[in-house]
């Protein structure tokens, strides 16, 4: 069975529009007028069961909009969606049973109280089993390192903490689908890299499907096989992650702190962007130059105090297959392609 299947979905909001002028700003008041803006537009896609899906466009593609409607808070102006066989917002109630949502900018845990009191409420709402509550819990615990956590008021947690807290939530009734939208935004390097190797370890070990939207290159890379791009509320790109790298994903760009001055920097395949008399940042294309060999290169020449790693912003990436999916199909002068 897929766990997703969409055909020709579509969403419209109604927007009130806006009369210039108090006789204007009158009329809108007991007259309003509204024109309608699609922010989903006939979008097909499928998602396997076990499938780790990056789904991707810049702010105001449609993203959120698609999640919404695939989890049944939004209903949609037309097509339809089948999410684990069931109808999002025909049998949300149902669905809600089978499926996890982790938002970086919302919290699904109690604001003052500890994330066990929040465990506790949620098993009471999935109506876990006494006995699988607690030793699903106790296994979230200890694989999510959460220990020190449990009675700590949400509030005084750190955002990674918070966030290992929340994945752990949504995984609590082991759903067989997550939606992560945004899951590491804000975190520090370490941080994201533990929370990307935990949601790797539920995909592996239970088979649970991953849908995730993220401005991070680094989460696509690293969790996905899969990547969709809409843009303007259709899909533009259908296409696995690993082509992406080779294709799109083949400049990064380090910053370096140094103990001391160095030579200027020099090495094939690497532009040097800036070099001050203890800071350099650098531009690697991937393609023509290895990160080890660079990082070898610098590690040999340089005596380096701290070192940053950088993907290039998804918003670049989302511009580059817009351009490149735009000129397919035509000729050098323009015309179409035979």
């Amino acid at each position: 069975m897929k766990a997703i299947q969409v055909a020709g979905l579509s969403k419209s909001f109604a927007i009130k529009q806006k009369e210039k002028g108090l006789g204007g700003s009158i009329r809108s008041l007991i007259k309003p007028r509204f024109s309608e803006k699609a922010a989903v537009y006939g979008i097909d896609l499928t998602v396997e069961e076990g499938e780790t899906l990056a789904f991707l466009g810049p702010n105001g593609a449609g993203k959120s909009t698609t999640i919404k409607m695939l989890t049944g808070i939004l209903h949609p102006s037309g097509g339809t969606a089948e999410v684990l066989g069931l109808c999002p917002w025909r049998e949300r109630s149902r669905l809600a049973y089978h499926i996890g949502s982790v938002f970086g900018q919302k919290s699904q845990l109690w604001y003052h109280l500890p994330p066990i009191d929040s465990f506790e409420l949620m098993s009471r709402i999935y109506e876990l089993k006494r006995a699988d509550y607690k030793n699903r819990r106790d296994d979230l615990v200890r694989r999510f390192e959460l220990e020190p956590y449990l009675h700590t008021p949400v509030r005084k947690l750190s955002l990674g903490e918070r966030m290992r807290c929340e994945i752990a939530a949504a995984m609590l009734h082991r759903p067989k689908i997550v939606f992560l939208d945004e899951p590491t935004i804000g975190l520090d390097v370490i941080v994201k890299q533990k929370i990307r190797e935990l949601i790797l370890e539920m995909n592996r070990e239970e088979g649970t499907t991953i849908f995730l939207t993220s401005h991070d290159a680094g989460d696509i890379e690293q969790l996905c096989k899969r990547a969709i791009v809409i843009n303007h509320g259709q899909v533009i790109l259908d296409d696995n992650v690993d082509r992406m790298k080779r294709e799109l994903l083949t400049e990064k760009t380090i910053h370096l702190k140094l103990q001391e001055a160095g030579i200027p920097f020099a090495f094939p395949g690497v532009e040097l962007l800036s070099q001050g008399a203890l800071e350099i940042k650098l531009s690697v294309d991937t393609m023509a130059a290895s990160m080890e060999q660079v990082l070898s290169h610098i590690v040999a020449k340089y005596r380096v105090v701290d070192v940053t790693i950088e993907d290039p912003p998804m918003e670049q990436i989302i511009t580059h297959i817009y351009a490149r999916e735009s000129g397919y199909g035509r000729n050098a002068d323009g015309g179409e392609a035979g």
